[in-house]
């Protein structure tokens, strides 16, 4: 798995979402490294982690491998990439120091009892969609990721830009990625997760509604909320008041 190492000071992992690379966090990744040593994954089958191996993107499987590379740190998910996170902070509590999750929930899909969540179906059209036509179903997605938000055009153009630049992601992975999505469920667990946590959510994202976050803030002991005018990647389009919100939270937890 690829992983590159950007900055000096405390130590910060960033795990990317669906399709995606590290580099999609430049703008974040550009401020943040005057504070932090950062850590930018490469998930399988993404990025320049070409090689895939059938259950590598499971997320207990990439959080030990990535706790294996690095050494103690905050982490930072996005979307997919918070379910990781998520699964790293409960299954290795001395590892993972605090929590950021951004645009993500600990379920992505509804259920009778949450309603905080997108069509049960919609991660199983995608897939359907990616066998048929695997360009024109990642842009789609990616147009979804960018829905409701006030910034979408140049959001979109953004991830557009990104998501080749270090080859077309694997098949196979992204099938598995949707997978996950589809079927993670780490509500029941929150109550264990020892590290403190930030919850940053994107008031227009449509993916990933704020009350989730707000909701997932609340069953964790040391969880806090922070919402923001934004769609779902709220890393691109509200740089300067994300990376001020990790600060702060990487402050309270050196303190």
């Amino acid at each position: 798995m690829s992983l590159r190492t950007l900055g000096q000071g405390p130590d910060l992992v960033l795990i990317h979402g669906w399709a995606m690379h590290g580099g999609i966090f430049a703008p974040l990744s550009e401020r943040l490294a005057r504070r932090f040593r950062l850590h930018l994954v490469d998930l399988p089958g993404h990025g320049d982690s070409h090689d895939y191996v059938a259950g590598s993107l499971q997320p207990a499987a990439v959080a030990r491998a990535i706790v294996e590379a690095t050494p103690p740190a905050i982490w930072m998910g996005w979307s997919l990439g918070g379910l990781i996170a998520l699964r790293a902070a409960l299954d290795h509590p001395a590892h993972v120091h605090g929590l950021v999750e951004i645009a993500a929930s600990p379920r992505f899909v509804r259920a009778n009892d949450w309603p905080h969540a997108v069509p049960a179906t919609i991660f199983r059209e995608f897939g359907a969609g990616l066998v048929a036509a695997f360009r024109p179903a990642i842009e789609r997605f990616l147009a979804l990721e960018t829905l409701g938000s006030a910034n979408a055009q140049e959001e979109l153009r953004e991830l557009k830009a990104h998501v080749y630049e270090r080859g077309e992601p694997v098949e196979a992975a992204l099938l598995d990625g949707l997978a996950i999505l589809d079927h993670a469920d780490y509500r029941h667990e929150l109550a264990a997760l020892r590290a403190p946590s930030l919850w940053i959510a994107g008031r227009r994202d449509r993916l990933i509604p704020a009350a989730a976050m707000q909701w997932a803030a609340g069953q964790s002991a040391h969880g806090s909320f922070l919402e923001i005018s934004a769609g779902h990647a709220p890393f691109l389009s509200h740089v300067d008041e994300v990376a001020t919100a990790i600060e702060a939270f990487a402050e309270t937890l050196a303190a």
